[in-house]
């Protein structure tokens, strides 16, 4: 009897071997379409940035498409700033801090340069240096005494602020003086296509007097020299494709959405929420600060005065929402921001070329800031 009783592979041979399984049979197709969405949550700002450069193109006419590179190089300062804010948003914080940090750490780079004698490089790296220690304040207010994010960035972002005026004394360096004693401070501004094209023709003998034309007849070279692409545009894309990986495929990123989704499971899980989120302040002041270096070569000059650190904030905020990532946490793409930024651009400059008053655009940006996050609240119903 208790030989039959301890049999149990016996007992199971006639049971059912079906898996209890909780996948909703014949979905409806808005239903597929909102699943799809919350597992990639790019796809938003993606198909709205293909609509809006398709209604602009049959709107404004062939004129319109070979304009789109001034598009990435009029983004490429907030572009920067949202790579670093997405960071902060995807642990449910948020830093206003990012535009006064990227302002104060150009003009680091300024004043080390022409007031010390350090060299343009060492110079910059201790500006980018100067951004990460910002940000590390901001963690540790966040992390130790438990200032909530919006309230120690809030207080920090004055701080630089004030610091950036006292330190600059309110003094510009002008273009001029960059460009003959400390050309790598604008390295980021250079067109790399035009130095191509300019390296191929001066290989062929072939000068100008002046400035070279747009139409000269070579047809690849003067596609290449109408691309308007800057090393602070590739500078952008670089910054992207790094920290897509950074959050998709290491331990670093799988920490950071799990402290964002829900920090006292994460820390039952064995993840360091603090250090993470240390981390990700400090290497989002240091991204600010690269975003301070792209000003320098955006404007050609150092100015402490620039709007970046007062408008730079909710530029980034902006992107990042209209980007896709939620401000829950704990969900979202870094390519999302990216797409925002690259949403806002199309929307300014499709709008200042059809001659519409700009307060259309900050209306026609605010209704897409509400809609982002309407939609991601209706995303999020599928994760119930």
């Amino acid at each position: 009897m208790s030989d039959k009783a301890d049999n149990y592979e016996a007992a199971l041979q006639g049971a059912s071997q079906d898996v209890a399984h909780f996948e909703v049979q014949d979905k409806s197709l808005l239903m597929r379409f909102q699943s799809a969405l919350h597992k990639t949550p790019s796809l938003v700002p993606l198909i709205v940035l293909v609509c809006a450069i398709m209604i602009f193109a049959g709107w404004l006419g062939p004129r319109f498409l070979p304009q789109m590179t001034l598009v990435f190089q009029q983004i490429q300062v907030v572009g920067i700033l949202a790579l670093a804010q997405t960071l902060v948003i995807l642990t449910a914080g948020i830093d206003l801090s990012v535009g006064a940090i990227a302002v104060f750490c150009s003009v680091i780079m300024g004043k080390f340069t022409f007031d010390y004698g350090l060299p343009p490089a060492v110079a910059v790296c201790c500006g980018i240096v100067a951004g990460a220690a910002i940000g590390g304040v901001s963690g540790w207010l966040v992390t130790r005494i438990k200032i909530p994010p919006f309230i120690a960035t809030l207080g920090v972002w004055q701080i630089v602020l004030a610091a950036n005026y006292i330190y600059s004394r309110n003094e510009t360096i002008r273009a001029r003086t960059i460009r003959e004693e400390a050309p790598l401070l604008q390295w980021l501004g250079l067109k790399p296509n035009e130095q191509f094209v300019t390296w191929i023709e001066n290989l062929r003998g072939i000068t100008y007097e002046r400035i070279r034309p747009n139409d000269t007849g070579q047809f690849m070279l003067d596609i290449i020299w109408q691309t308007k692409i800057t090393y602070g545009v590739l500078t952008l894309i670089a910054l992207t494709v790094l920290l897509a990986y950074m959050l998709r495929s290491t331990a670093w990123g799988r920490h950071v959405y799990a402290v964002g989704d829900d920090p006292d499971a994460a820390e039952l899980a064995g993840v360091n929420v603090k250090r993470t989120l240390m981390s990700v302040y400090m290497l989002a002041g240091a991204i600010a600060a690269v975003a301070g270096w792209s000003l320098i070569g955006r404007f050609a000059s150092v100015s402490p005065s620039a709007s970046t650190g007062l408008e730079g904030n909710i530029e980034s905020i902006t992107a990042v929402v209209i980007g896709g990532i939620s401000l829950f946490g704990g969900r979202g793409s870094i390519w999302g921001a990216f797409f925002g930024a690259l949403i806002v651009g199309v929307f300014m400059l499709g709008l200042g070329m059809a001659g519409v008053n700009p307060q259309w655009t900050f209306m026609l940006i605010g209704t897409l800031i509400i809609l982002a996050v309407g939609i991601d609240q209706w995303i999020r119903k599928v994760a119930a």
